[in-house]
C-alpha cells in the first residue's frame, strides 16, 4: 500500500502567490487584447453567428481570472513594492496605476452583470452561466452598456500606461521591471 503524502510536503509544492500572479498576468494580457479590438459585431462579422458564442466563452474565461485577481487584491493587497529606484512620486504614482487597474479588473464583472441585470432577456456568460435575472430596462440598460464599452476601453488605456511604464522603468531605470511578471523561461530575453 502507497503511504499519502504528507499535506505539508502538498503545501511546499503548492505555487507561490507570485507564481499564480504571473500566470494570471500572462492570461489576461492576451485577453484584454482579444476585447480591446473584437467587438461583438466585429466578431459576428469574421465568425459568423457561432462567433458570438465564441466571444461570450473568451469573456467568461476574462471574468472569472479578473474576479479571481480582484478577490485576490481585495484581501491582500498589492502582491509586490514600487521598487527603489523610483523617486516617492513615481512610486506613488506606480501604487494608484495598479490599484486603478485592480479596481477596473473587478468593474468590468460588474458592469457585465448590470447589463444582464437591466437586458430585456436572460443573457448567459458562455452560452449557459446565467448573469442576472432580466428586468427589462431598456433606457438602463443603454447607459449601463455605453459605460461599460468606457470602462473596458479606459481599463485598456490604464494596461498600456502600465506597459509603458514598466518598459520604461526596465531600460531607463536598469530595474528588472518586466522580469517581476515574466515566467522564468523568457528572462533570458528581458
Amino acid at each position: 500500500m502507497v503511504a499519502l503524502p504528507r499535506i505539508s510536503r502538498l503545501r511546499s509544492r503548492r505555487p507561490t502567490r507570485r507564481t499564480c500572479l504571473k500566470a494570471l498576468h500572462a492570461l489576461m494580457i492576451p485577453l484584454t487584447f482579444w476585447f480591446m479590438i473584437a467587438t461583438p459585431d466585429f466578431v459576428r462579422e469574421v465568425f459568423g453567428p457561432r462567433g458570438a458564442a465564441i466571444n461570450s466563452d473568451i469573456a467568461l474565461v476574462f471574468v472569472t481570472l479578473a474576479l479571481i485577481w480582484s478577490l485576490d487584491f481585495f484581501l491582500r493587497g498589492l502582491a509586490g513594492r514600487p521598487g527603489p529606484k523610483l523617486s516617492p512620486r513615481l512610486r506613488l504614482f506606480h501604487r494608484i496605476l495598479h490599484r486603478a487597474l485592480l479596481i477596473g479588473l473587478f468593474l468590468v464583472p460588474v458592469g457585465g452583470f448590470l447589463l444582464g441585470l437591466t437586458s430585456h432577456r436572460l443573457l448567459k456568460a458562455g452560452g449557459w452561466l446565467p448573469i442576472a435575472p432580466p428586468m427589462d430596462m431598456e433606457r438602463a440598460n443603454e447607459i449601463v452598456g455605453t459605460l461599460h464599452i468606457i470602462e473596458f476601453y479606459t481599463l485598456g488605456g490604464l494596461a498600456t500606461i502600465h506597459a509603458g511604464f514598466h518598459i520604461w522603468r526596465h531600460v531607463k531605470l536598469r530595474d528588472n521591471a518586466l522580469r517581476i511578471m515574466a515566467p522564468k523561461v523568457l528572462h533570458r530575453f528581458l
